[in-house]
């Protein structure tokens, strides 16, 4: 039960990212996560903010997600 009470008073720090890949926006969000969990602890939500796509000649070259990632921050 001490568990539950100390979520309640928990603390999310949100931070933004840019997730980029080649293959897809599915691709690009779970680089980004990844990336962030080698260096940030207890991830939490990931919301996607924007959808784009870098353009060259004509072709899609690659697929970008910005978006917020929470996780809990520890004081």
């Amino acid at each position: 039960m001490a568990g539950k009470a100390e979520d309640k008073n928990a603390v999310y720090k949100i931070v933004e990212l840019v997730g980029m890949s080649s293959q897809s926006w599915d691709d690009a969000a779970k680089h980004a996560v990844e990336a962030a969990g080698r260096s940030l602890r207890d991830l939490r939500v990931a919301e996607v903010v924007e959808q784009d796509l870098k353009i060259e000649r004509g072709k899609v070259q690659a697929y970008r997600v910005r978006m917020r990632l929470s996780f809990k921050y520890e004081h």
